[in-house]
């Protein structure tokens, strides 16, 4: 993959086509590509993204005429962009906690437009999602992106609630770093998210490779899917499950959920940040389920929290004494039923109690029964 952090900003704009936000909204040719560009055709080029950047004192710097080519995926950044998302969001009577990772379709945005062409400045500062003071310039931003969705035959943009200063910062501080700079962004995003609040590591790490020991297991039996990327939502509920305790220890399964929403998870979904808080604040107790979510879920979403959930707080309570007593927890399915049986240093009686009372919570998610013993 070639680094896009490689192409300086003017580099890649030199001789493309130039247009202002206002000369979008007189309704100018926009695709007429410059004669001098010094552009690479869009499959030669190497870069793998486009982001658009919408700044507080010019609305975009184009280079539409380059875009016909391009293919691949739309990334914006900036408080235009953040603005639309939490507009289409509400619009769509989703759940607002942050716009990280939302796709804002062609489509609904082209509604948004019209929308906001409808109305005053006045009015439009009444439209949910819009902030007061970008009512009078949030129609020009609109009109920018969706001539870049347009001209370039983009299905959505992914919005990104990164900005400037993490450029800089990436720019200044890790310039020398080789790329890319993370291997992996949702992984990344995970333990940096529980770094910030100083859970306690030993323990959720342990509990989060007890889960997904145990998961694996019930997928090899067949007892569920086995989709990684619902592994990989286990094992990110799993490592933040505790750092609501940063808030509370009691009720902290619930600030647990607040944080992970309110904090942002970069690489995930909308979606996928809502099932990790959902799968975390049932670690304890209650009857899993989507709730205030329903609107961001897929078809089957609300039996795999249930799932996660009840293999979640399977694992919480073998290491209830938070000393990781039971090394393995080995899944054996017959007999129309499901047994733990543990591997353990020492006593592990409290461990066994534990799990055992989530059987009830284990039999609604898989449909059969869980005993616990110890080896």
């Amino acid at each position: 993959m070639t680094p896009i952090t490689g192409v300086r900003r003017r580099q890649l704009l030199t001789g493309a086509a130039a247009a202002a936000g206002a000369t979008a909204l007189a309704g100018a040719d926009l695709t007429a590509a410059s004669a001098a560009s010094a552009l690479p055709d869009p499959p030669a080029s190497g870069i793998d993204h486009i982001v658009v950047l919408m700044m507080e004192n010019r609305s975009f710097d184009h280079f539409l005429g380059w875009l016909p080519g391009a293919d691949g995926q739309l990334a914006g950044i900036g408080g235009t962009v953040r603005n639309l998302a939490a507009a289409v969001m509400l619009a769509e009577g989703l759940p607002s906690y942050g716009v990280q990772g939302f796709c804002i379709a062609r489509e609904r945005l082209d509604a948004l437009v019209e929308t906001l062409a409808d109305r005053t400045p006045a009015e439009r500062r009444r439209v949910p999602g819009i902030k007061p003071e970008r009512a009078d310039l949030i129609l020009a931003g609109a009109v920018v992106v969706q001539t870049v969705l347009e001209v370039g035959g983009f299905a959505a943009l992914e919005v990104t609630e990164a900005g400037l200063r993490e450029g800089v910062f990436f720019e200044e501080l890790l310039a020398d770093r080789p790329e890319p700079l993370l291997d992996d962004v949702r992984a990344a995003s995970v333990r940096n998210l529980a770094a910030q609040y100083h859970p306690e590591f030993a323990h959720t790490e342990h509990v989060a490779r007890l889960a997904l020991e145990i998961w694996d297991a019930l997928g090899a039996a067949g007892l569920h899917a086995a989709v990684p990327a619902e592994r990989e939502l286990l094992w990110a509920a799993a490592e933040l499950h505790d750092i609501g305790t940063a808030v509370d220890y009691d009720d902290h399964h619930k600030h647990s959920r607040y944080l992970i929403l309110n904090a942002g998870l970069p690489g995930f979904s909308p979606r996928e940040t809502a099932l990790i808080g959902q799968m975390a604040r049932y670690h304890r107790k209650g009857q899993p389920g989507l709730g205030e979510f329903a609107p961001l879920a897929r078809k089957g979403d609300d039996d795999l929290i249930a799932r996660c959930a009840a293999v979640l707080r399977v694992a919480e309570q073998l290491e209830r004494p938070r000393d990781q007593t039971v090394r393995h927890a080995r899944v054996r399915v017959a007999n129309g039923g499901v047994e733990l049986r543990l591997e353990s240093t020492t006593d592990a009686t409290i461990s066994r109690w534990g799990a055992e009372r989530q059987s009830d919570l284990f039999e609604r998610a898989f449909g059969r029964s869980l005993r616990v013993r110890t080896a």
